[in-house]
């Protein structure tokens, strides 16, 4: 059977294109269609933005690998040079403890999740381990590095691998969040911020706990604002996960916990509101009874209030319903992360561990946790009542002070990101539609660095990472404005952050802006993990090695490291008479800080002459 074709020319339907070669008197040739076998057609600027439009799912791909493979290049190579910081051999060897013999007697100030991810690298290796080592944490970090027949710096990039590989998971949460808010474009924009963050990337590297802690806790917000749209109980689900293992990696994340259970019952109200008016019945269609509408107008004016109240007391019960639901999940997060280290759950409390009474030591014992993690608990209260010492634009000072994280992150973040940070927050809060996301984004921001302002130890602004992914996100605020000069300042911001982080490349820890004259001044204004927390020890041995082979050398180091494991064989200038201290005296930079009495006076009769990875000065004594 065959069909005809035929067409029919009305006044509504426009006539037929002929075909190219089939072009007939009084018929303009239709234009001819590009070989997709040819060469590449050239584009004009008339036409780029077509083209950008025709490939932009592609470019938006292309660039968030790009984003996302500069931040591994920049990780991967930063923890592949840097010795042992301060804390990760103590993280290391609890580690190692964790797949060896299973046991949580070591670090039980910190949940071991963070620790268990940092298992999972050493597990493809052979973590050498001696089964009867009774010292303390501390010296179970240098007896795995040093002691036991271990390469220490594979063992540390093994160590470090699995939170890099983390750090860079959490860049899609960032990408994903933003994007939800703030379209394609702003997604871009937060996930550039975060990739070029010098402390992200700093502490992204490092076998530690801050950044996974902070994702997790980042994971859950953005598992709530999900749930507002989309599949309520999944991401409800999800949230509850992610807050337990942020609980589950470091207890100061306890403090965001009323804030998201807070938005849980939020969620929970709108997602409700949004389903009621999706079901809501059509309205009468026009030329109905009349009676009828106005007795229907009556009766729901009636019962309005009535209805009102009682559909609002169903949400709150769901909502706190939800809460506790997303309560109880983390919290079986928690012993689950206990147990995978040790079923049995044995544990004997240390010796030594703090009495803490008054309100910390009844919450803590009320927390429905396992009591390791309480005991973690109180020896981190315990550390808030010890003696601690800070330094801050050249200040060295006994206790703590409130603005020290303000000041410390003023210095520490690059100025493009300080002000796509306040223009982003300003737009979530003033910007109509995007108004909801401003408590998810920026009230569990102000509540965690309300806590880290309460904390006795002035010791880094890794306390507050969690700055740069959150505030990534209100940051792509700023791309959702319709005014085009926004987009434009918004790119030049980014592009600034892009190549304030590249100039820094790869001394990321002791990073320090241009206001504050870059990383090589950040010493004058900060000490500790801001700029000096061990990491160059590798870097020292080689300068020593190839610029100052031959000399004398008295060194003070802060650090993890063996000095003597890199060759370089030093004496303590503080255990010799002044007069006999000549050549080179090497000083780390947070010992610089900190520097009284004699170090301070061998220090001033010294002349400076180098400078290690910004971390490690080196003066020459006569």
């Amino acid at each position: 059977m065959t069909h005809e074709h035929h067409t029919v020319v009305g006044p509504h339907t426009p006539e037929p294109t002929a075909s190219p070669g089939l072009t007939g008197p009084g018929t303009p040739p239709a234009p001819s269609a590009p070989s997709r076998s040819g060469p590449a057609v050239s584009v004009g600027w008339t036409g780029l933005p077509d083209l950008l439009r025709r490939h932009r799912r592609r470019l938006f791909v292309v660039a968030v690998v790009a984003l996302l493979t500069q931040m591994a290049v920049a990780m991967v190579s930063t923890a592949v040079e840097q010795t042992p910081t301060i804390d990760e051999p103590v993280y290391a060897g609890t580690a190692a403890v964790y797949l060896h013999q299973h046991s949580l007697r070591y670090n039980p100030e910190h949940p071991p999740l963070g620790k268990l991810i940092i298992a999972s690298g050493l597990a493809f290796g052979e973590a050498r381990l001696a089964s009867g080592f009774t010292g303390n944490q501390t010296e179970l970090g240098r007896h795995l590095l040093y002691e036991s027949g271990n390469d220490p710096q594979h063992l540390l990039l093994q160590a470090r691998m699995p939170v890099i590989v983390t750090t860079l998971l959490f860049g899609l949460v960032v990408l994903a969040f933003a994007r939800d808010l703030a379209g394609p474009v702003g997604g871009l924009c937060a996930l550039a911020l975060y990739a070029f963050s010098p402390d992200v990337i700093a502490h992204g590297s490092l076998a530690t706990l801050d950044v996974p802690a902070a994702g997790f806790l980042l994971t859950a917000v953005w598992s709530l604002w999900r749930a507002r749209r989309h599949r309520l109980p999944l991401h409800l689900a999800l949230a509850g996960a992610a807050l337990g293992a942020a609980l589950a990696t470091k207890m100061s994340t306890l403090a965001a916990v009323p804030v998201l259970l807070v938005l849980t019952v939020v969620t929970v109200r709108h997602a409700l509101r949004r389903r009621r008016e999706g079901q809501r019945p059509p309205s009468a269609p026009p030329g109905g009874v009349r009676h009828g509408v106005r007795g229907a107008v009556r009766e729901a004016l009636r019962d309005s209030g009535r209805e009102a109240g009682r559909e609002s007391v169903r949400k709150l019960a769901l909502g706190a319903a939800a809460a506790l639901g997303v309560a109880l999940v983390a919290v079986a997060v928690v012993w689950a992360a206990y147990l995978v280290v040790d079923p049995r759950l044995r544990w004997a409390p240390p010796a030594d561990l703090p009495v803490i009474r008054g309100l910390r030591g009844l919450v803590t014992g009320l927390l429905p946790f396992p009591e390791p993690y309480r005991d973690g608990m109180l020896i981190q209260f315990g550390f808030e009542y010890a003696h601690w010492s800070g330094f801050l634009f050249g200040r060295h000072y006994d206790g703590s002070l409130w603005y020290y994280l303000p000041a410390a992150l003023l210095v520490k973040t690059p100025l493009g990101m300080l002000a796509l940070w306040a223009a982003g927050s300003t737009a979530l809060l003033t910007m109509r539609r995007l108004r909801p996301a401003a408590p998810y984004v920026l009230l569990p921001a102000a509540v965690l660095l309300a806590a880290a302002l309460h904390s006795s130890r002035d010791l880094g602004v890794r306390y507050a990472v969690f700055l740069p992914m959150l505030l990534a996100v209100a940051a792509a605020a700023v791309c959702a404005s319709r005014r085009r000069w926004a987009h434009g300042a918004a790119a030049a911001l980014t592009l600034f952050v892009a190549v304030s982080s590249l100039r820094t490349y790869p001394y990321y820890l002791p990073y320090a802006n241009e206001a504050f004259g870059g990383p090589a001044g950040t010493h004058r204004h900060l000490h500790d993990s801001n700029v000096d927390w061990g990491q160059d020890l590798g870097r020292l041995a080689d300068r020593l090695r190839h610029r100052y082979r031959g000399e004398r050398i008295w060194l003070v180091y802060k650090g993890s490291g063996v000095p003597a494991f890199y060759g370089i064989h030093a004496s303590n200038p503080l255990k010799a008479p002044a007069n006999k201290v000549r050549g080179l005296l090497v000083v780390s930079d947070s010992s610089l800080a900190k520097a009284e009495g004699r170090l301070a006076r061998l220090i001033e009769s010294s002349e400076r002459v180098d400078d290690v990875g910004h971390s490690i000065t080196i003066f020459r004594r006569r």
